[in-house]
């Protein structure tokens, strides 16, 4: 026997301390080389301790422990008897039971071997800038047989959301429970392929209806929710397992929420000798509702958003400069164009692709209002990437429309549509979020009147679009009534001199209130 003692390992020049998030295996318990043993965090990162034996663990620090590097962390006993005692407890029971079961046993292992293997599941690479993704949810549960490409679970990043197909046809064994966060190439899951496995699958899903669907149409329900499907749910006081979902594997979605909240009634007189412990329950929230309190496990996406915002408040020196800008020559020029903008170009002609033209000219003269900051290094971009703002179920996402300042009106206007589309669904990829060197944020499309918009790091300058409003205002000395719009312009003040700032949002009013000057190039 040895004992292999195991220690914080070295994870980053800069880090000289890491805490246990959490152990994947019990005190005791028997590993496998390379098997992830526990979690640690940095202030950094998060990294996963693999087995450097295998053996029996023997755990020393306990989750959230702060260790050093170098501290010991658990230790592995190792024994060459240890894994040959199965082998040899087969052979012991042969030859006491006599000649019929030694036949038996020995086809058994040797068909196993020869017939299932197992197929570890692990995080894709999902692109250059993403080291870690979070399990969303589950859309199988354990032991379930699964089919080829069949969608396992859904991953979030810091800036899109996957899916996870899976490589084979076989028997699914979940590793990591949703919530959890992991590096890319963690395993997540294993598959086991071969004839027992779509023996197996079956007999369970058979055997969970004949239980009667007390605790297993429960688990089956819980582990096909989506997020909002659930927030909705637990609102209304409505159990997921009287919903049949309509998503793919029984998968319950907010479409499948929405519409039960709507008929709860006759769910509960279906089951009439159950129908009067059903109206109790709920009741007691309608009584309570305004006392009632519901957790949620912030995504990765939203915590990503939260730890950038917060980095910008701290890291620079931002302020906001204002002005307000008359619509009506826009809003003439829509109305006189729109029907034939439209019938020619297949989009609509609207206020965004006046705001991205004008903020493209005024960028190119403005250059480090345009630019970003890289280290001790300012970077000043020959090209315009506008980042637009869009609100999503997960939270804010800013997709880039590339080359904005070689784009025309309609050019603009499909771009947006794509993106905002793509965001709608779900399905922008890491390119369609990576870069961009100013970004335009539209809160008029919810009524905000006014308000100082956080830069998108590393950019240096952000513009915020409000609501228009109907004002009075002087004109040729005159007071009349025009619609008006406030805009914003949030700025880094360690590269963005006050005069660069307030001149940058001054041409932006100018080019849109004179529209024709974008045509004219003056």
């Amino acid at each position: 026997m040895a004992i292999i003692e195991m220690k914080v390992p070295v994870v980053g020049e800069s880090v000289t301390e890491v805490t246990i998030a959490t152990w994947n295996k019990k005190d005791g318990d028997t590993v496998k080389m390379d098997e992830v043993l526990c979690e640690l965090e940095s202030d950094k990162a998060t990294f996963e301790l693999p087995a450097e034996a295998a053996g029996v663990l023997r755990i020393l620090a306990k989750e959230g422990d702060t260790l050093a590097i170098g501290a010991p962390i658990c230790s592995i006993s190792t024994d060459g008897a240890a894994p040959e005692a199965p082998q040899e407890e087969a052979p012991a029971a042969t030859p006491s039971n006599g000649q019929a079961p030694e036949a038996a046993p020995a086809p058994a292992p040797e068909a196993k071997a020869e017939e299932t293997k197992t197929i570890e599941v692990k995080i894709p690479v999902m692109g250059e800038s993403v080291t870690e993704a979070t399990i969303a949810n589950w859309n199988k549960k354990e032991g379930d047989f699964v089919k080829m490409d069949e969608i396992l679970c859904e991953l979030e990043s810091d800036k899109a959301t996957f899916e996870l197909p899976a490589e084979a046809a076989g028997t699914l064994h979940i590793i990591a429970e949703p919530g959890s966060t992991l590096e890319i190439g963690a395993v997540v899951a294993t598959i086991t392929v071969g004839a027992g496995a779509p023996a197996a699958a079956p007999s369970a899903p058979a055997a969970a209806p004949a239980s009667g669907g007390s605790s297993a149409p429960v688990a089956d329900k819980a582990s096909g929710v989506t997020p909002v499907a659930a927030a909705i749910l637990a609102d209304k006081g409505i159990n997921p397992k009287d919903i049949q979902g309509s998503g793919e594997g029984g998968k319950i979605t907010k479409a499948d929420a929405l519409k039960a909240t709507s008929a709860p009634a006759p769910a509960a007189k279906a089951e009439a000798p159950k129908a009067a412990p059903a109206p109790q329950p709920a009741a007691a929230p309608a009584t309570t509702s305004g006392r009632a309190e519901r957790r949620q496990r912030m995504t990765s996406l939203r915590k990503t958003i939260a730890r950038r915002l917060v980095a910008v408040k701290n890291e620079t020196a931002m302020l906001t400069t204002f002005n307000e800008v008359d619509m009506q020559p826009i809003m003439e020029l829509r109305s006189k164009f729109k029907d034939k903008f439209k019938e020619k170009h297949g989009v609509g002609l609207g206020f965004m692709s006046f705001f991205a033209k004008a903020v493209c000219v005024a960028l190119k003269e403005f250059q480090a209002v345009n630019a970003s900051i890289d280290g001790d290094e300012i970077v000043y971009h020959d090209y315009v990437d506008i980042s637009v703002a869009v609100s999503t179920e997960r939270g804010l996402v800013v997709p880039i429309l590339r080359n904005a300042d070689q784009l025309s009106f309609a050019g603009i206007e499909k771009g947006i549509i794509e993106l905002a589309v793509k965001a709608r669904d779900n399905k922008l990829t890491i390119e369609d979020m990576s870069g961009g060197t100013f970004t335009i944020t539209n809160g008029g499309v919810f009524g905000s009147m006014m308000s100082t918009p956080i830069i998108n790091a590393p950019q240096v300058a952000i513009l915020g679009m409000h609501n228009i409003i109907e004002r009075p205002v002087v004109v040729n000395k005159e007071i009349v009534i025009r619609p008006m719009m406030y805009i914003a312009l949030s700025y880094d003040h360690r590269i963005i001199d006050g005069k660069e700032s307030v001149s940058f949002l001054v041409r932006v009013k100018q080019l849109l209130e004179d529209p024709a000057r974008l045509l004219l190039d003056v």
